[in-house]
């Protein structure tokens, strides 16, 4: 898998967050201060924001830009999703991240078109 360093990151940052929550669960049952438990939540809340980002930003813009590849390998320049191709591989950069997910899917898409026809 192509996207296995970034993968084990997340998981890391999922496993650490389960492990905060849990901390907070802790607090809660043995009666801490409101205050400590309100600092707990803006540290989950941090490190729930990098898991976040480390999703959104790193692991979905990598996949996206591997189909691209894949895509672009795959149409001769004259496919019919050629237009749509070019015009995703030229707005890459710029794509808001929100869109990056569902580009993916139109990427898969097309990639599985291009199979059949070049089979």
């Amino acid at each position: 898998m192509e996207l296995f360093e970034e993968i084990k990151s997340l998981k890391k940052h999922l496993h650490y967050l389960k492990g905060q929550i849990e901390g907070v669960e802790k607090m809660i049952d043995n009666g801490k201060s409101i205050h400590d438990i309100y600092i707990q939540f803006k540290a989950l809340q941090g490190t729930l924001d990098k898991a976040s980002y480390l999703l959104l930003e790193e692991i979905l813009r990598k996949e996206l830009a591997l189909k691209i590849v894949k895509v672009v390998d795959a149409c001769p320049g004259d496919c019919d999703d050629a237009g749509k191709i070019k015009y995703v591989k030229k707005e890459f950069p710029n794509l808001e991240i929100k869109r990056v997910a569902s580009i993916i899917s139109e990427m898969d898409k097309i990639e599985s078109r291009l199979e059949k026809l070049n089979n």
